[in-house]
């Protein structure tokens, strides 16, 4: 082969090369994205609001009790009577900080412990004092649960812990204390108000249940929230997850072994109340 040639020859199979190179290039590239990723700006699948247990158990507080020591009225203007309840409380201090792992996981008093006061199964007024004050009209009858309760607002379940006190006041404002009656009931504690930020993460769900205990094969007490229902055959708080923010509509009744709604005062109660990622919540 002479020197032209071999030129030849070298020129076309670099053209051939050049071409071959040129169309691996028009191959498609792989493609490393995963396909099963939602599309960008698509909402999460909504969770679904469940009851979990707490993180551990809440501390004990052998022989922590609540009696009511006094009862003082007065009448406040024609047609309204105030009432005055001084209490003792042993073997429990209020104002301190309970400790425990759940206080830092769900909404806690920075005032610490206290006691949960329930009118007529209305939403409770914390006190930090043993003494509360509050008006009723004039020929009137009421239920008041008291409870002590731990600084993340759950209740002592102990016997000795609560007190229920069924009264009356007549035109002149004469109290009368009144028998209480046998029949089972319960009170709603907790939620309660607005819940913010990381409260919203865990929200406690608690009550007092009287004149009965709860069983698989008794009495139950149904919770239905947001229109998700639970049925609680054990007497112990729980946290509500996976709410949505904005309002949250809770319902407790007390049920009996079979599912059937529970006859008599305090067996059913509804309350609202509102989540929301930050200030203001409404």
């Amino acid at each position: 082969m002479n020197i032209q040639s071999f030129y030849l020859l070298a020129t076309a199979v670099g053209f051939s090369t050049l071409m071959a190179c040129n169309g691996s290039d028009e191959q498609p590239k792989e493609n490393n994205n995963d396909t099963t990723q939602s599309p960008a700006g698509a909402e999460a699948p909504e969770k679904t609001i469940k009851l979990a247990p707490l993180t551990e158990a809440s501390p004990e507080f052998p022989g922590a009790a609540l009696t009511i020591k006094e009862v003082k009225t007065e009448m406040a203007g024609n047609d309204s009577v105030k009432v005055t309840l001084n209490y003792d409380v042993k073997n429990y201090e209020l104002k301190k900080q309970t400790a425990a792992t759940t206080a830092g996981e769900c909404n806690n008093s920075k005032d610490g412990q206290h006691i949960h006061f329930i009118l007529d199964n209305k939403p409770y007024t914390a006190l930090y004092n043993p003494t509360h004050t509050f008006t009723v009209p004039v020929n009137s009858k009421h239920y008041v649960m008291s409870f002590l309760s731990r600084s993340y607002h759950e209740s002592l379940k102990n016997k000795e812990a609560g007190v229920l006190l069924h009264f009356s006041v007549d035109q002149k404002g004469v109290y009368k204390k009144l028998d209480n009656p046998a029949t089972p009931m319960v009170f709603y504690s907790r939620p309660k108000g607005d819940y913010v930020g990381n409260d919203t993460k865990n929200v406690l769900l608690d009550f007092y249940v009287y004149n009965t205990t709860l069983a698989a094969e008794g009495h139950k007490v149904k919770a239905t929230i947001n229109g998700n229902t639970f049925v609680v055959d054990s007497w112990k708080p729980q946290f509500i997850q996976n709410a949505p923010m904005g309002a949250m509509k809770v319902k407790l009744e007390l049920v009996d072994k079979d599912g059937n709604a529970v006859a008599g005062e305090n067996t059913s109660i509804e309350r609202d109340v509102q989540l929301a990622q930050s200030e203001p919540v409404r």
